[in-house]
């Protein structure tokens, strides 16, 4: 039996669950139709996915076509889940888009379909909803080719549009030995010569459709049914099946994990080759991604040693950290809309894990294989999490870490001065869902202070200091110096050694970078500093003595704790040395309105800081292309509809940072020691200050 790898993708209330319901009805898997109002779809399995009547968590379900076993996995459409639909998209096959026949190409739309556009993942386009008033086709597809401007070819046309008679009536229309050619040579130079014969036609369809050319279109109506057969015989014919050899060395990648009523740690995993078996050890970890000592890197440079002699030499080595491992001890796969516990499963499986207690979202599982990479931007928005009456703040901290275990871009902080907790977050819905999530599901209850934007700070220049063992009033048995330097955006934190590998103990190598990670988690404003290189330019320890009859002075010797308590230290004052600047996060937009309106909104545009980049009409509307500041996006939304007579189309993403240029440079509150205060920092840290 084959397998299909199926995600189902759209903007929120263009009817994906229901189209999911519709397939797993017409594929005879269940007996009766869910309904999202009365909240009892298959997928929709959470209380608040059911109170909400959204998805906010992604799903899988199985059902059989003839000769190919299809999970199926819905995903949430609301922009504020997107960092759901981005851990599904590494494990898909392919996917069904679905647009709305009334609404058309709306803004997540277009997320999307850029998205599997770049990834290469092939899709097929449902237009759902033709039953509905309102619904269209022709204007529909104008929209597809102008809004998505992606080549697609209609697989039929909806007739009786915008009444419960609505249908789909196949056939491929004269347009598609075009668009087809225009991938083609010799399909180009046949239907050149007078015509392609259809098989010829539909052959290639099918090729290019799998290298993800093309997207065929259908139109239909999850509710009545109408297009879903031939949906879901394009899906059979048309998408590719998995791939991997159940022979091969095994390898997977996380893209989910949720916990058990228990609380134990449930994961869920595409198998890309091999076989996993249960009861089998397996490792799993980051699969080379940045952090830990995986990125330290030995240079050529000078070791600084406790006998003040400096040495060169080259040493070119390159420190590496294991992957953790774990025990499976139990494996399900997915069948007939169910689960199915079994001993083993192979290479193009999804699959529920049980056992791993360390797992993480985005782990690689036996063999580094397929990457998890991030393809949507991270949360720009934060609040602070305020514990009602009655809510144990401990409690809270663990339940937000826990939707932290599944969601990891909504990152905790916790500010141990201000005994304050707050969460990074995509929008207003997903703090609704956050406040209701730890209500029912944990009993707590919260409130959250206002949303503010959440910024980064990057080096200006070159900076470099050192503190030297028992020298200067330093009170750590360690030497350490480091340099900052920019990198460029998008490159991560790179840390590199100047000094002889075999200088002092690994483990004290490792203690700096990691606390370095750890502390460029806030910069000079308090803000994360995302990409930079670090060099370590000077080490040194002080060794065990022996004394007679007395064996070894543990209290003159340097320790792990020595080195993470100096670093911090030696690191700011680094980046004091090098300046860093604030930036912050800038949305591209693309708004349409009425051409007679844009005299009302430039001038909120413009007070707003929004530049428009490209201006353009499309008929008797505007268009504007531009960046605006993440922190009035919401501002402009609340006010585009009073500007445009209800008639205004915003669409906006995250796109850069960029240099705050307007008021004052905002800060961050710190939640370490603060390094940037010597004396308040030596007395938390070893409760005194060095004379």
């Amino acid at each position: 039996m084959q397998l299909l790898n199926l995600g189902i993708l759209a903007h929120v209330d263009a009817g994906k669950t229901s189209l999911t319901e519709r397939l797993l009805h017409t594929a005879g898997v269940i007996d009766e139709l869910g309904s999202v109002d009365d909240g009892s779809t298959r997928t929709d399995t959470l209380a608040l996915e059911r109170q909400r009547g959204i998805t906010i968590k992604s799903a899988v379900v199985s059902f059989p076509l003839d000769g190919v076993t299809v999970n199926l996995i819905d995903t949430p459409g609301h922009p504020d889940f997107i960092a759901e639909v981005e851990r599904v998209l590494g494990v898909l096959d392919g996917a069904v888009l679905v647009v709305s026949a009334v609404e058309g190409v709306q803004a997540q739309t277009r997320v999307l379909m850029r998205t599997l556009r770049r990834l290469g993942i092939p899709t097929l386009i449902f237009v759902n909803k033709i039953d509905r008033r309102g619904a269209r086709d022709e204007a529909v597809l104008a929209q597809l080719a102008r809004r998505l401007a992606v080549p697609h070819v209609p697989m039929g046309r909806a007739a009786a549009l915008g009444t419960r008679a609505a249908r789909f009536v196949p056939g491929l229309g004269p347009a598609a030995p075009d668009t087809l050619a225009d991938h083609d040579d010799a399909l180009l130079a046949a239907y050149l010569d007078g015509g392609v014969p259809d098989g010829r036609l539909r052959a290639a369809l099918a090729d290019q459709t799998r290298r993800a050319l093309v997207h065929p279109v259908y139109f239909g109506s999850a509710v009545t049914g109408a297009g879903v057969p031939e949906l879901i015989a394009g899906i059979e014919r048309l998408l590719p099946v998995a791939d991997g050899d159940p022979s091969g060395p095994f390898s997977g990648t996380v893209f989910k994990v949720e916990r058990s009523p228990a609380g134990e740690k449930v994961a869920y995993a595409r198998i890309f080759s091999g076989t996993l078996r249960v009861r089998e050890r397996i490792p799993f970890g980051s699969g080379g991604g940045e952090g830990g000592a995986a990125g330290v890197r030995a240079r050529d440079g000078v070791g600084d040693r406790d006998d003040g002699q400096a040495g060169r030499r080259p040493v070119g080595r390159r420190v590496t950290g294991g992957p953790a491992e774990g025990r499976v001890t139990g494996l399900a796969v997915f069948d007939r809309g169910g689960e199915l516990r079994q001993d083993s499963a192979r290479a193009g499986r999804i699959v529920k894990l049980w056992g791993l207690g360390g797992i993480r979202i985005g782990d690689a599982l036996g063999q580094p294989g397929q990457a998890y990479r991030h393809h949507f931007a991270p949360p720009t928005l934060e609040t602070v999490v305020v514990p009602g009456s009655g809510t144990d703040r401990r409690s809270l901290h663990v339940a937000l870490t826990q939707l932290a275990e599944q969601d990891p871009l909504i990152d905790v902080r916790h500010d141990e001065v201000r005994q304050e907790t707050s969460v990074s977050l995509y929008g207003e819905v997903q703090k609704e869902v956050v406040q209701a999530t730890l209500a029912d599901e944990y009993g707590l209850h919260v409130t959250f202070r206002e949303t503010t934007t959440i910024c980064v700070e990057r080096i200006s220049g070159t900076g470099a200091a050192v503190e030297f063992n028992k020298k200067d009033g330093n009170p750590f048995l360690a030497t350490v110096g480091l340099r900052v330097e920019p990198a460029p955006v998008g490159a991560g934190v790179g840390f590199r050694l100047e000094v002889e590998l075999g200088s002092m103990p690994y483990a004290f190598f490792k203690a700096v970078e990691d606390t370095v990670r750890e502390t460029l988690g806030q910069g000079l404003h308090g803000w994360r500093i995302p990409d930079c290189s670090v060099t370590m330019t000077h080490s040194g320890y002080s060794p065990r003595q022996s004394h007679a009859h007395q064996g070894f002075d543990k209290s003159m010797s340097s320790t792990g704790h020595d080195f993470r308590g100096l670093t911090p230290l030696v690191l700011v004052e680094a980046l004091r040395r090098a300046g860093t600047g604030v930036y912050e996060p800038m949305h591209r937009f693309r708004l349409e309105a009425p051409a007679d309106t844009l005299g009302a909104l430039l001038p909120v545009l413009a007070r707003l800081g929004a530049v428009p980049q490209r201006t353009g009409t499309q008929g008797p509307l505007a268009v504007l292309e531009g960046a605006v500041p993440a922190a009035q996006v919401h501002e402009l939304e609340q006010r585009l509809p009073g500007l445009t007579r209800g008639e205004g189309e915003l669409e906006s993403a995250f796109d850069h940072h960029a240099p705050v240029s307007r008021g004052a440079v905002p800060g961050r509150a710190r939640t370490d020691h603060n390094p940037l205060n010597r004396r308040e920092y030596l007395l938390k840290v070893t409760g005194r200050v060095a004379g």
